[in-house]
């Protein structure tokens, strides 16, 4: 029994026998380039922003992602102690930068699965904004302030935490504040003007996959007139192949990459 998530069940027998012998995250992690298109996300976004609501690449993203979740489920699985869960919600970790400072803070958003595109951007403005202020110090923080100041305790409760999180048994405060305990890890690295890696999926906790957005690119591919480059923002994505089947992954990318052609599906919820 675990508070941030729910065992899976019924499932077909391969599932649960695919953690039994790839005990690790880092064992399962699959990993490839998703390259979206950029044109359709510009004039989107320029239309928006004559309305006086404007969007970021980096809400369209998750608002696309988090769309897909909700009609592919199993994208919000994780694997803990070799059993299959589902994830009790929908919270996406964040790396935050703090002008002016030389570390930077990591938390994560909650979302509903009926979070439309304008309520996804609010969220992330919300977030950052609240992240960045000088004076604060989110619950990550916090907590890591008091492990350092442990020293010699410091492996001692760090043990304990990860032996607590293996059953179960992690406080709902400790969960709460933890960006390890996710349904997606996501970084745009384009914001720093660096191009996209592929982020390995945290072996503590519960995210499954991890997308970075790098620096734009231009992609060719072949039409009846000849070779083509469209300008892209190429994602790093990496999946933690046993909370489904490659063939599903690759459905719930198609929507995706289907939404982000037509950002306008995202305003509304059918």
């Amino acid at each position: 029994m675990r508070a941030d998530g729910t065992r899976v069940k019924n499932e077909v027998p391969m599932y649960y026998l695919i953690p039994q012998f790839l005990t690790k995250r880092y064992d399962a992690m699959n990993m490839v380039t998703v390259d979206i298109p950029v044109e359709p996300l510009r004039l989107y976004m320029n239309a928006k922003r004559k309305e006086g609501r404007p969007v970021s690449h980096l809400a369209l993203i998750v608002a696309a992602y988090l769309r897909a979740a909700s009609e592919y489920p199993a994208l919000n699985r994780f694997i803990v102690n070799k059993r299959i869960y589902q994830h009790n919600d929908f919270t996406v970790s964040m790396v935050v930068l703090r002008p002016g400072k030389d570390n930077d803070t990591m938390s994560k958003i909650y979302f509903d699965f009926t979070d439309t595109i304008f309520d996804v951007q609010s969220k992330i403005d919300d977030y950052i904004s609240e992240n960045r202020k000088d004076d604060n110090a989110n619950a990550l923080d916090k907590t890591m302030e008091k492990l350092v100041q442990m020293s010699w305790l410091m492996s001692i409760a760090t043990g304990l935490i990860r032996l607590s999180d293996r059953y179960g048994l992690l406080p709902k405060a400790l969960v709460k504040a933890s960006p390890f305990h996710a349904s997606l890890l996501i970084s745009n690295l384009a914001s720093i003007r660096t191009n996209h890696i592929y982020h390995h999926v945290y072996e503590f906790g519960t995210t499954s996959v991890g997308i970075t957005m790098g620096n734009m690119r231009e992609v060719p591919h072949r039409t009846k007139d000849g070779i083509v480059f469209d300008r892209c923002i190429p994602l790093g994505v990496v999946m933690d192949e046993r909370i489904c089947s490659g063939h599903y992954f690759a459905q719930a990318f198609a929507r995706i990459k289907e939404l982000l052609a037509a950002p306008r599906l995202l305003e509304t919820i059918d």
